[in-house]
């Protein structure tokens, strides 16, 4: 028998309405009783999930079969340095290395083999130890290479300890600084290091600077952020010339600068801070590059002189039809990334030559810059990747305008991408907006087959279509591989994600349910199951009560289920800033009405619904536990059909499990959940 949660009324009235909430007394992590009831769940859990422990053993060992667990990435080069990570047959976690550097062209790699001249900077095998959980925070080399600063986290709680290191001697330094938040930047001269910590809601709100070899209690604090709406972070730029503090909430920036040469400067403000107003900075040379949407909805590209950055000339004009993302400057070059149709793409501003994009070779996909750490450079570094595409670098070379494929993730056990072919859909959605699906499937598979629809739809995030080694298990058992590209991402611009937030926020559920109905009329589904997580964790709680029949199954991640009630609480991590995404419902009984009718916890009804699978951690800062607890615990008494099940990791966070197997492991019982739940739908 299923675990039953006890009913503790616990009454909240907000703009009038009483609302009584039976199950609140599980957000209290420290309770016994709490405890009790997450491992009662778990263990329920294992129970109806046994008879697929065959299956889940099968699909890890594909997971590991087609993966070369000893292996390394392209080396990216700074400096005097190749910089690189790799992998080691039965170890959990990366090892990040460098070699000495001579030329553009990376050097060549042997699989299975560490580079000659090898420096291992980090193991994070060796740091995690007996630990069951690890993660890193932040791993930045000083400009001159001499020294490494990072930090740790052994709980999944994204609290993190800086350490650092002298990559000459190998000697870890004395410093240590607890409870600090990702990322952070050198000085110029690698004597200082910024980096940030978190208030009791775990936001980033303050900067501070440290100097080399001095107690952490004599770091001075740079800047503190008193509205709770926004974040900070600190970095440096390309060219290392300016160190660059941002202010940003959801839809608002500002940011600060200082010569990196002069760490115990004032920070300035390029432009103050105007809400609604977004944008990004980066160094030119003699200008800075500014890409920003005042008065242009999906971003300008405009220049800035160096002594008065917050005046702006306009340098790639608004388009309605092509949201600029981000834009890398280099001594020679601007790089912007942007998203056209659905599709993400590049463009060169050679600062000599006329401005073009780079072709690519399939008609879906998705490609962006990556690791392009030197100013001066006449090469690009990308990362391209389809639904039948491995992960890919190139090197883009700017004078012949050749791609020049540097590795191509290695998929073992005879993977051939022919086998597999890849399609875009358009569902129409319930006010006839045409909405993107992205579709994998191997060649022979006989439709309508069973289909997985993966959606996000939230923070204009956009789901690319891209490979994933796991899922072949599913396309290699004659599944269906959907992606809906729904209202809430940023997938077809800006205006897509306006029209899938605040009061338009259903529009993200109706897209969603538009798509799972179009693959079964166009004849590609005999029966979905939809998966999502954190925000796409509501997607699925509002789907399944919004359509319950219309889903074979319903896995939800790290699920944001009970969304009203975090948000009515501004004392909880990440609250006051999501008032952007969703809208005030303390303040605002509109707002507070308009999320009522569509949070899934409060809207669970007497209907049948179908088999649903909640995956939570106990430690995630971002996605409560108590969410997905209290969800299924009002399912199981209130709707029929199911089953219902939760499975907590009891020493995790917001990514789930942290060592590689761990996470494999994982799939492949989520995985399994899945075929069983498809297989019985039928």
């Amino acid at each position: 028998m299923p675990p039953t949660a006890k009913k503790v009324p616990s009454e909240r009235v907000h703009h009038g309405d009483t609302v009584i909430d039976h199950y609140a007394w599980l957000t209290v992590k420290d309770d016994p009783e709490t405890i009790a009831y997450l491992e009662a769940e778990n263990a329920y859990t294992q129970q109806m999930t046994a008879h697929l422990k065959p299956l889940q053993e099968t699909i890890f060992q594909e997971i590991k079969g087609r993966t070369l667990e000893t292996d390394l990435s392209v080396p990216t080069r700074k400096g005097d340095w190749w910089y690189y990570s790799r992998t080691e047959e039965g170890k959990q976690y990366g090892i990040q290395c460098r070699v000495a550097a001579a030329g553009e062209t990376p050097p060549e790699l042997k699989a299975g083999e560490p580079l000659p001249g090898e420096q291992v900077m980090l193991d994070g095998n060796e740091l995690a130890g007996e630990s069951d959980f690890f993660a890193l925070g932040t791993s930045a080399v000083s400009p001159d290479g001499t020294l490494l600063a990072y930090s740790v986290n052994f709980t999944g709680d994204e609290r993190f300890t800086l350490k650092m290191k002298n990559l000459v001697t190998g000697q870890t330094l004395t410093d240590e600084i607890p409870g600090i938040f990702y990322g952070g930047a050198w000085s110029a001269d690698g004597t200082t290091f910024f980096y940030t910590t978190v208030d009791e809601a775990w936001r980033p709100y303050r900067v501070y600077r440290h100097t080399v070899g001095t107690p952490a209690a004599d770091d001075v604090l740079v800047h503190e952020e008193e509205d709770e709406r926004f974040w900070i972070g600190v970095g440096l730029t390309r060219s290392e010339r300016y160190l660059i503090l941002s202010a940003g909430s959801k839809i608002t920036s500002e940011i600060r600068i200082l010569e990196a040469d002069r760490p115990t400067g004032e920070f300035r403000v390029v432009r103050p801070r105007e809400t609604g107003v977004e944008y990004g900075l980066d160094h030119a040379g003699d200008r800075f590059l500014v890409l920003h949407n005042k008065n242009a909805e999906n971003f300008e590209l405009a220049t800035a002189p160096l002594d008065d950055p917050g005046t702006w000339t306009p340098l790639i004009a608004h388009r309605e039809d092509t949201r600029l993302l981000d834009v890398d400057a280099f001594s020679g070059h601007t790089v912007v990334h942007f998203r056209r149709d659905g599709l993400t793409g590049i463009r060169i501003l050679p600062a000599d030559g006329e401005p073009y994009e780079i072709g690519l070779p399939e008609p879906i996909y998705d490609v962006a810059p990556s690791g392009n750490p030197e100013f001066v450079t006449g090469r690009l570094r990308i990362g391209y990747t389809s639904m039948i595409t491995p992960p890919s670098v190139y090197d883009y070379d700017l004078a012949s305008r050749e791609l020049i494929l540097l590795k191509r993730k290695p998929v073992l056990g005879g993977y051939d991408p022919a086998d597999y072919e890849q399609f875009r859909e358009w569902a129409t959605a319930p006010d006839g907006t045409r909405v993107p699906i992205s579709i994998a499937v191997r060649k022979g598979t006989e439709r309508p087959a069973p289909t997985v629809l993966y959606g996000y739809g939230s923070y204009e995030i956009s789901v690319d279509p891209s490979f994933s080694v796991a899922r072949l298990s599913l396309l290699d058992r004659g599944f269906v591989f959907a992606i809906a590209h729904i209202r809430g991402g940023g997938e077809m611009g800006r205006r897509w994600y306006e029209d899938g937030k605040f009061q338009q926020k259903k529009n993200t559920f109706t897209d969603f349910v538009a798509c799972a109905e179009h693959l079964k009329a166009a004849g590609w589904s005999s029966g979905v199951v939809a998966r999502g997580g954190s925000a796409g964790g509501l997607l699925m709680g509002a789907v399944a009560n919004l359509a319950p029949e219309a889903f074979a199954g319903v896995v939800a991640e790290v699920p944001f289920v009970d969304a009203l009630n975090t948000i009515l609480d501004p004392s909880l991590p990440l609250t006051v800033i999501e008032w952007d995404e969703w809208g005030d419902p303390l303040h605002d009984p509109d707002v507070y009405a308009y999320m009522k009718s569509y949070t899934p916890y409060e809207n669970v009804d007497g209907r049948v619904y179908p088999p649903i699978l909640a995956i939570t951690s106990l430690n995630d800062t971002r996605v409560l536990y108590h969410e997905p607890a209290k969800w299924i615990a009002r399912l199981r008494d209130t709707a029929r059909g199911g089953p219902f099940l939760l499975k907590t990791e009891m020493g995790a966070g917001h990514g789930g499990r942290s060592g590689r197997y761990d996470s494999w492991r994982e799939e492949a019982f989520t995985l399994s959940w899945i075929l069983d739940t498809a297989k019985a739908a039928q």
